[in-house]
């Protein structure tokens, strides 16, 4: 990916579920978004506003039923999950996904370094990897890298959810995908989780995309936010602008994009 500008590219990205129904829902509807190489984008909107389908399209859970999903300029629509996570690393809001409990820390960051390589991990964990992998937990500051053989199953909700962010970044990623990647932990663990988001994708100019719910966070971190709503996006703000910004203006706005949009479908009814 050396020399690639463009790292993620969504073209006219619909999705229909329960299309031809009284059920149908317009999940997403004509995505149009593109990330440059380190962009860190916060995603914010209502529940059912598109958030985790569009996470979903880009990390191959599900194909658009239309548009076109590019990775480092591969042409990915169609391309099956497994495949894909060699391009992508992503975190999910509960601490008991991303990991394999069952397994040790070893077990499960061998896992994930094998993810991205040509060939298995054949020999096992060797002694050099084994420093690697205890180098790279020291950098989460909890002593879980005297911790190596410790089933994950036993750690705490926080415990598991920085090592499940370590596990989808130290292989360094096209993209990172945060899925409400603090909302299930308590306030102190949200905010270690959150320090150690910043400090890792700062570490490895990861290109990353994140969900939350959590307007300040959405504020605080990442040089672009976007807010979506009934499948669309309906506010990109950069970098500059995105300094300006409070939670009551974007209150305000929501409000103010959410009113012209009924103005709208008024006027269409009367038409």
């Amino acid at each position: 990916m050396e020399g690639v500008r463009l790292l993620l590219h969504l073209k006219q990205i619909n999705k229909i579920f329960n299309e031809g129904t009284p059920d149908e829902k317009i999940a997403l509807d004509s995505i149009q978004l593109s990330l440059n190489k380190g962009d860190f984008v916060t995603i914010i909107g209502s529940n059912g506003a598109g958030k985790s389908t569009l996470m979903n399209v880009i990390s191959g859970v599900m194909a658009p039923d239309a548009g076109k999903v590019e990775i480092a300029g591969k042409d990915v629509t169609f391309m099956p999950e497994y495949k894909r996570s060699k391009l992508i690393g992503r975190v999910f809001q509960d601490p008991m996904a991303g990991t394999a409990p069952s397994m040790t820390i070893e077990e499960n960051l061998a896992m994930a370094y094998a993810r991205n390589k040509k060939r298995a991990l054949n020999s096992g964990v060797t002694k050099q990897r084994k420093e690697l992998f205890k180098e790279v937990l020291g950098t989460l500051h909890l002593g879980l890298e005297g911790r190596l053989n410790a089933k994950v199953g036993l750690l705490s909700g926080g415990e598991r959810q920085a090592l499940s962010l370590l596990m989808a970044t130290f292989t360094e990623p096209a993209i990172l995908l945060l899925d409400e990647h603090t909302a299930a932990l308590d306030p102190s663990r949200a905010e270690l989780i959150t320090g150690l988001t910043k400090e890792v994708v700062s570490k490895y100019g990861l290109t990353t995309m994140m969900v939350t719910h959590n307007m300040q966070q959405a504020l605080d971190l990442g040089n672009r936010l976007i807010m979506m709503d009934k499948g669309q996006i309906i506010l990109e703000v950069d970098e500059e602008q995105k300094k300006e910004l409070t939670i009551e203006k974007l209150m305000q706005e929501f409000q103010r994009i959410r009113g012209e949009q009924m103005a709208n479908d008024r006027a269409l009814l009367n038409a």
